[in-house]
């Protein structure tokens, strides 16, 4: 893999403190991106479980903050983000929404936040390499 994705699984598997998915997806990138890991936990805390509120998965949110840290923010590549996605997922990009499928396919909650998690990395790293952002 790589040393994001190695960092999200790192940080996934820490109990205390808990890293929600959105602090998953941004913790890996902030060094690089000039962000302490602790300034990274407080501004993404509010937008794991959708947003508290099952609205937008936290995961997809935490990759938005990455490509933004990093000066990505046309529609084009923003677009490309949510229908990779929408086309992994029903059309779908809310926690509820994404859960519920999940849940209907026999999978536990935990699994599947961790695998939204290791997705959105995984995306955000290969648009950061390929707008030459990170090596």
């Amino acid at each position: 893999m790589s040393r994001f994705y190695d960092r999200a699984v790192e940080l996934r598997a820490i109990e205390t403190p808990h890293y929600n998915c959105a602090q998953a997806v941004v913790l890996p990138f902030a060094k690089e991106a000039g962000l302490s890991e602790q300034a990274a936990y407080q501004v993404a805390a509010n937008f794991g479980a959708g947003m508290k509120r099952a609205a937008t998965c936290g995961s997809i949110a935490g990759g938005l903050m990455v490509l933004g840290l990093f000066g990505v923010d046309d529609p084009q590549t923003i677009g490309s983000y949510y229908q990779s996605l929408k086309k992994n997922h029903e059309n779908h990009l809310d926690c509820a929404n994404l859960l519920k499928i999940s849940r209907e396919q026999g999978r536990e909650k935990k699994p599947h936040c961790d695998g939204m998690v290791y997705e959105c990395v995984t995306l955000v790293e290969n648009i950061l390499k390929e707008k030459g952002k990170i090596q």
